[in-house]
């Protein structure tokens, strides 16, 4: 991945992460590593863990972002997200995605994808 990849991408969570703490969500942790890939960002609402996977573009003019999410990134996600339920013994959670389009001096655009898993 190349440095302006890394930097559109961490500009990226943090605008979601920012966007689901406006929400109402406390944010747990951010780039959790597990045995089955990273988790982008955890966070509570309510009595619901939401794991979050985040998908940053600065166009959409021939995709979105929420392309990107294959089907082997949704087995990762669900993999990662299972082994992180039972080593902190959580019942209720689930997956979301949130697909950022802009770039760094931009006004975002946010989608928001619940149970997207």
């Amino acid at each position: 991945m190349t440095k302006h990849n890394q930097q559109i991408g961490a500009w990226g969570e943090g605008i979601a992460a920012d966007w689901l703490a406006e929400r109402g969500c406390q944010i747990i942790a951010r780039n959790v590593r597990t045995p089955y890939g990273e988790i982008d960002i955890i966070a509570r609402q309510g009595d619901v863990t939401v794991f979050v996977e985040v998908k940053t573009l600065t166009s959409s003019l021939n995709f979105f972002p929420e392309t990107n999410i294959t089907r082997a990134k949704q087995q990762h996600m669900l993999h990662a997200a299972q082994h992180y339920t039972a080593e902190h013994e959580i019942d209720h959670w689930q997956i979301d995605a949130i697909a950022v389009e802009g770039r760094p001096g931009s006004k975002p655009v946010v989608t928001h994808f619940e149970n997207a898993i």
